[in-house]
């Protein structure tokens, strides 16, 4: 069908072949709804070996204007639309007991990585209450009932995973896969950068400093 003769489909875009338009029009939902398409099992297998191979270019070329950078990981098999945080309108925004989470997330993952783990990096709730502890000392953690809303919203944006392990029996054994996507997410160039940003959560800091912060 000509792009001309589908409502539905941007004209620009009139060399893509029908068959390939609705899978096309997934992997975009994903991406601007979730931010991340995860290739690595299931139908997302699929959307990002389409992509990857025939169809990078023009997610490049449609994302540039939204001011999102189209990142391809090859290892992690996942696409990433990844805002240029000085011109995105479209940045998500956290609270204070979201971003201290993510920034224990990031802390532990990039930890991880310092370490030379080129696997998965998983750890469970505890682990992360210790980080939270550790890092943020004088700052009032996130209520479990919080933690579980937050965890929510990051899997949501396709951050991190999570698995219940065989004969789990108290929450804080549940297990957290940080994915890539949320190191590219708050990227940070430099240990020092984070520890900068995690200052501004210390008491005598102003307050108002670390409400919000951006994704």
């Amino acid at each position: 069908m000509p792009a001309s003769d589908d409502p539905l489909w941007p004209s620009f875009w009139h060399s893509v072949p029908a068959e390939d338009r609705a899978p096309l029009r997934e992997v975009l939902a994903e991406l601007l709804g979730r931010g991340v398409l995860l290739g690595d099992e299931g139908s997302g297998r699929e959307l990002f070996l389409l992509a990857r191979d025939h169809y990078r270019s023009h997610l490049e070329d449609y994302l540039a204007p939204l001011a999102l950078e189209l990142v391809v990981d090859e290892d992690q098999c996942l696409l990433q639309a990844r805002p240029r945080t000085e011109s995105c309108l479209l940045l998500g925004r956290f609270d204070k007991a979201e971003t201290l989470v993510l920034l224990a997330l990031w802390r532990l993952y990039d930890d991880e990585r310092s370490n030379g783990l080129q696997e998965a990096v998983v750890i469970t709730v505890d682990q992360l209450w210790s980080a939270l502890r550790v890092h943020f000392e004088r700052v009032e953690p996130p209520q479990a009932t919080q933690l579980d809303g937050i965890l929510a919203r990051l899997k949501r944006h396709r951050l991190i995973r999570t698995a219940k392990p065989e004969g789990m029996s108290q929450p804080g054994e549940l297990q957290i896969e940080i994915l890539p996507s949320l190191a590219r997410a708050i990227p940070f160039d430099s240990l020092e950068e984070w520890q900068g940003r995690a200052a501004a959560f210390a008491p005598a800091a102003n307050p108002s400093a670390a409400e919000e912060t951006e994704s």
